[in-house]
């Protein structure tokens, strides 16, 4: 509608500008077609006769100039003329084309005056718009010069054929103007319109996908979180219990690494298609990204009843999946959480629900009940995460360094960098009450490229300063989530650079549970590592199930066994078998063994008789600070020292 009156004032304002333009020109012609009459007839031929009957009566002039004018109007070639009339100074007429000069219509007397005025007068023009007419009024003169000029008499020529062709052309230029303007807006309104009905598709195609996964056509996470409150504030009002299940596929990524993304995503839609069908109608299945996937069941009658509904859920599993020319096994794991009975708002109910997938995708059980003891999100852990994230790149974590001590020699051949953080408020926190969290949340590759830093720092300041073992190799622990972090190779490989540190004195090691959380990427990335000329070593061996083709395919220097097995070497017989098929198996494999937790002299004597390389343990010492290696490293070479010096009797004494 705004449009459209637009172009009617477009359309209005275009016709008047072109009116007005017409009627002045048809105003010009008029005025410049009298004037030529009366300069080719009037003052060629009439000026004359007035001339010589100057001073006669004014009716032997008229006789004369009736006749002139008579002829020029009867001979005009010039354009054709409705009427002519000649008037004199008083305003009488002397000759009318039309007829008798008494029949003459009235002169305007403002335009007598003016063609009687001193100097040469201008011809005026009047428009009589109720007979569609113009008057146009010549003043005929006599004298040449302009100053000596004066008016005799007046000619009034009607122009009305030019005023009729003006109001034509008006109506006319109307019309097609309007025409062209409808149309063009009929074009506008059609591109305009096409446009918006695109744009509200797009918006709405936009909205959809916002609201839903592109891949599955699941909803996506924001549409869970409007559903889950929703179901929230019905479960209120009905005073009824609701679950939310979250769910993890196992592997997924070895899937996607060793098939490729293509499998991979079929793979994902397959799975969507199962949990859709296995599901109420009331229920809903979301996709959270990658291969998290979440169920919300707005209704359950209790605890029984939500596990029932996951196990039903998780059964989708059972059959194994056709992708192409494939046949998949794939298992998943599912945390289910019910709300009031393990949280009171939805973004509690969220974490309870994915603390059980976690503590179900540890132990390996399929399906887990969310229990508090498991829970690893608690308010106090959060608040820890968040002290976490502070420390960074503060003096509140610092590195200790452990000495390992070759068990034949006795002499320092190595140490573990080992964080440890001291709490502005809660003093110094286990590195296992943190580390595992940093893992969870992803700080933990923050938290590595940081001890790094760390030790290779302090392994420059060795150098710097002269110490007699900064020749030691240094071990640092690696999490999983280090191992498929695509640009950690080249961090360690700049950072050993800036600091002119040799990579055989950096030794990297990682839990067997690591090796088999990603084992694809992990090897790539191992192998990239040793590419470096870095030594890697596997940490807490005999905790974890790799097998021996995977011992063999990675390239490790050395194999830790976790100090469980050490400390059962003092009291249980058994011990010492596993001990001794661990330390076989690693020879077997070419690998230095690393005994972890040694505390006494017994368990020292049965590890050297087992055939163990190195021991590492409070025996030797605790962790301590870089500037108090030195002197535990001094200690444990005159502990050595005085193991093997022979003892004195007092006759060698005296010599």
């Amino acid at each position: 509608m705004v449009s459209l009156t637009t172009m009617a004032l477009l359309a209005v304002t275009i016709t008047w500008l072109f009116s007005t333009t017409l009627h002045r020109q048809a105003v010009d012609d008029g005025e410049g077609l009298a004037q030529t009459y009366v300069t080719l007839g009037v003052q060629g031929t009439i000026t004359p006769a007035l001339t010589d009957f100057w001073g006669s009566e004014p009716g032997s002039i008229g006789s004369s100039l009736a006749g002139e004018l008579d002829l020029i109007v009867r001979s005009n070639t010039i354009a054709p003329l409705d009427a002519l009339t000649l008037y004199n100074t008083d305003g009488q007429a002397l000759y009318y084309s039309g007829g008798d000069a008494r029949d003459a219509p009235p002169a305007d007397a403002r335009l007598l005056d003016l063609a009687t005025s001193s100097g040469r007068p201008e011809s005026e023009v009047v428009e009589v718009d109720g007979a569609n007419q113009l008057r146009v009024y010549v003043p005929v003169t006599y004298g040449d010069s302009y100053a000596g000029a004066h008016g005799i008499a007046v000619v009034e020529i009607p122009w009305t054929a030019t005023q009729q062709f003006v109001a034509n052309a008006v109506l006319t230029i109307a019309g097609v103007v309007a025409v062209i303007l409808l149309l063009a807006w009929l074009l506008l309104y059609r591109t305009v319109h096409r446009a918006s009905r695109r744009l509200r598709e797009q918006s709405e195609e936009n909205e959809r996908l916002a609201l839903q996964d592109a891949l599955t056509g699941l909803p996506n996470r924001r549409l869970l979180n409007d559903r889950l409150d929703r179901a929230i504030s019905a479960a209120e009002r009905n005073k009824k219990s609701l679950a939310l299940m979250m769910i993890d596929v196992d592997r997924f990524k070895e899937v996607n690494d060793t098939l490729g993304h293509d499998r991979g995503d079929a793979l994902l839609v397959q799975i969507a298609e199962r949990l859709a069908d296995v599901l109420r109608d009331a229920d809903t299945v979301a996709r959270l990204g990658g291969d998290e996937f979440a169920v919300l069941a707005p209704v359950v009658g209790s605890l029984t009843d939500a596990d029932r509904l996951a196990r039903r859920v998780h059964s989708v599993f059972d059959e194994p999946f056709v992708v192409g020319d494939l046949v998949l096994h794939v298992e998943a794991s599912l945390g289910v959480a019910v709300l009031p009975e393990h949280a009171v708002d939805g973004t509690e109910l969220m974490q309870r629900a994915d603390t059980a997938m976690y503590a179900a995708k540890a132990s390996h059980v399929g399906v887990l009940m969310y229990e508090p003891g498991e829970d690893g999100n608690s308010t106090d852990r959060l608040v820890l995460l968040g002290d976490l994230r502070s420390a960074l790149g503060t003096r509140q974590l610092s590195v200790h360094y452990q000495p390992k001590v070759d068990l034949g020699s006795m002499q320092a051949v190595g140490m573990e960098a080992l964080l440890r953080w001291n709490h502005p408020t809660r003093g110094n926190i286990p590195p296992n009450d943190f580390i595992p969290l940093a893992e969870r949340t992803g700080l933990i590759h923050g938290l590595t490229r940081y001890v790094l830093e760390l030790v290779l720092n302090q392994m420059a300041e060795w150098d710097r300063i002269g110490e007699d073992f900064a020749h030691l190799p240094v071990a640092v622990n690696l999490s999983a989530r280090n191992l498929i972090e695509p640009s950690f190779a080249d961090f360690v490989e700049d950072l050993l650079a800036s600091h002119q540190i040799e990579p055989e004195r950096l030794e990297l090691e990682v839990t067997e549970s690591a090796l088999i959380e990603d084992p694809v990427r992990s090897h790539e990335m191992l192998h990239k590592l040793a590419g470096l000329g870095v030594t890697l070593a596997v940490d807490d061996f005999g905790t974890g199930y790799t097998s021996m083709a995977q011992l063999e395919a990675m390239p490790l220097t050395t194999l830790k066994i976790d100090r469980s097995f050490v400390m059962r070497l003092a009291e249980d017989p058994g011990g010492a078998t596993l001990v001794k098929a661990m330390v076989d198996l690693a020879h077997e494999f070419g690998l230095e063994v690393v005994a972890e937790g040694v505390e006494d002299e017994e368990v020292t004597a049965r590890l050297q008789a087992l055939g163990c390389d190195v021991g590492q343990g409070y025996l030797w010492s605790r962790p301590v600070a870089g500037d108090a290696l030195p002197e535990v490293l001094f200690g444990l070479t005159f502990r050595r020292a005085k193991a093997v010096m022979p003892v004195l009797s007092p006759t060698n004494a005296r010599d």
